[in-house]
């Protein structure tokens, strides 16, 4: 099925998800895709279309609002800032995409999930801290900051896939992040691979001074593991 741009709204502010179907007139599962700093691109939309591949929706939001895109390090991390820095506008932002890829036609809304990448692999995170209604969510080398203390477990289980040489994850932030979800006796899992760094899914990324290299076989043994989780969790 050809892929479509769905429009949504909050307030004044105009965004779009896009939308990529498998066959069948469902109801599907659905995956929300939440984008790397620099907004929604067409790798988020390759991740879409390969969910659908595998028979879920897949649902790439939009975070920064129709037209808002980075186009060099220092407009996405202002685009990805403005919303780090503004914890309710991001938490709204994610809520009112949430509720965008439930009112997706064929979406059963029982059954959906989270994926995100880099500051994306953050908000889905979030989306579980915030106790969204999400099956489970998947974080590839995202930030693990913990945020505000949580006081109940999250709805969603949470697997987060993460690169041993991240530099910008460093070792006390992961056990800071394990520490809190064992607290709260959260179901969750974090897989790191050896060697590798930041961004790693990302075929353009090579930027290995600051940390930032694509590593094709992480690339596909973290895809696989999203694969595993989510067969499971939609069983």
């Amino acid at each position: 099925m050809t892929p479509e741009l769905v429009p949504y709204s909050h307030g004044k502010d105009a965004f779009d998800a896009f939308v990529a179907r498998p066959p069948g007139a469902g109801p599907h599962p659905a995956i929300m895709i939440c984008h790397a700093w620099g907004g929604r691109d067409e790798l988020m939309e390759s991740k879409a279309r390969a969910l659908s591949n595998l028979g879920y929706i897949g649902i790439a939001i939009d975070l920064y609002g129709v037209g808002n895109r980075g186009h060099d390090t220092a407009s996405c991390q202002a685009l990805m800032m403005s919303l780090v820095n503004n914890a309710p506008l991001l938490r709204t932002r994610l809520t009112t995409s949430f509720d965008a890829v439930r009112g997706v036609a064929a979406v059963d809304h029982d059954r959906v999930g989270a994926i995100g990448f880099c500051f994306g692999g953050m908000c889905s995170i979030l989306a579980a801290r915030m106790g969204l209604p999400l099956r489970g969510v998947v974080s590839f080398h995202g930030l693990l900051k913990i945020g505000e203390k949580l006081e109940a477990r999250p709805k969603a289980r949470i697997l987060a896939l993460h690169g041993q040489d991240d530099p910008m994850v460093p070792a006390a932030e992961i056990g800071a992040f394990a520490e809190e979800m064992k607290r709260i006796d959260a179901d969750w899992a974090l897989e790191a691979y050896r060697g590798v760094q930041h961004a790693f899914t990302n075929p353009q990324a090579n930027d290995t001074v600051s940390g930032l290299s694509y590593n094709a076989e992480a690339d596909r043994r973290s895809w696989l593991a999203m694969r595993r989780f989510f067969e499971d969790v939609f069983a």
